[in-house]
């Protein structure tokens, strides 16, 4: 009798809790290493939501590439293989050709909320790709240009450039043979010389090891990291009141360590320097060539690829 009592008794906290009967687990992908530096906020995001999501929302992490291919990410969430990922446009273009607008934003994810343009990428994200886009890391994190031979002017002729869609149009403009491949195989193709530089965030290129292979970086940075934690949309609109509004304080809180970039920017300048990796800082001219040309190819592509939204995303997105 003790016993069936004390089953009534669990049944009954249950239903008197429903957050308690209800509790959710996500499972959840990277496209970056694990611990690298595009993969941190995340798993920073991860450990604070299972923290305080007892009995409400928790998340299993099965890991990076090692677990799956980066550029298979955005289509696993799409399908629901994986409920939640983190992974940047650029590896899911192919889904979602707006998202080569992504990071040439210039406006912060902050005022991409209070301005309407995270609401109108979502959107995007909803009908095309059956996902929500929950948030993102990487403001105040440009990209570089890392070579392993020196120029003296934006002109990348002659040169073969490992690239990401980020990036691509860009360094094509300046006259650069291109070569897409996974993170993973960088390291090979710098050190058999198959190419001469790639691009990368002024974060991360420690936690692949490429600056043993890297001699200069090109500056000014161009660009913003754009990295989105995506949510299936199935299962978002499966989730509670309770369990959505732990997602959002949770990934609004990640979107906050952002602040801390500035002081990560310089202390990482300092330990490629240290590692003898030398700055080529293009100036008057040279630079604006640079910056514009930057702008000018990648809003181009993103003409090429979505007309209809185009003009709509950069008044969203740039200042």
């Amino acid at each position: 009798m003790r016993y069936w009592l004390g089953l009534l008794g669990v049944v009954a906290a249950c239903l008197a809790d429903p957050a308690m009967a209800q509790e959710v687990t996500l499972r959840a992908v990277n496209a970056f290493a694990e611990g690298s530096a595009s993969a941190r906020p995340f798993e920073e995001f991860i450990a604070k939501l299972n923290a305080e999501g007892k009995g409400v929302l928790q998340i299993n992490y099965i890991g990076g590439p090692k677990a799956m291919p980066p550029f298979e990410v955005g289509n696993a969430v799409r399908t629901g293989v994986v409920d939640i990922a983190n992974v940047t446009s650029a590896f899911y273009t192919n889904l979602l050709p707006e998202g080569n607008a992504l990071w040439l934003a210039t406006r912060t994810i902050e005022e991409q909320r209070q301005n309407g343009a995270w609401e109108f990428v979502n959107k995007l994200h909803n009908d095309k790709m059956n996902v929500w886009y929950l948030g993102r890391s990487g403001d105040g994190i440009p990209f570089h240009l890392y070579l392993t031979k020196a120029i003296d002017k934006p002109d990348l002729t002659g040169l073969t450039i490992r690239v990401t869609p980020v990036y691509r149009a860009f360094f094509a403009a300046l006259g650069a043979t291109l070569v897409q491949t996974p993170p993973g195989e960088v390291y090979t193709a710098l050190e058999r010389g198959v190419v001469q530089g790639y691009g990368w965030p002024v974060q991360g290129i420690f936690d692949l090891g490429w600056q043993e292979r890297t001699k200069y970086r090109v500056a000014p940075g161009f660009y913003s990291v754009d990295v989105g934690v995506l949510v299936n949309l199935d299962k978002w609109t499966s989730l509670t009141p309770a369990q959505r509004d732990l997602l959002l304080k949770t990934v609004t809180w990640m979107e906050g360590l952002s602040t801390k970039n500035v002081e990560l920017n310089a202390a990482e300048l300092k330990h490629q320097a240290a590692a003898g990796i030398q700055p080529i800082t293009f100036s008057g001219p040279d630079a604006e060539k640079w910056l514009k040309t930057a702008a000018d190819a990648g809003w181009a592509y993103v003409r090429q690829v979505a007309p209809e939204n185009a003009d709509k995303l950069r008044a969203l997105l740039t200042k």
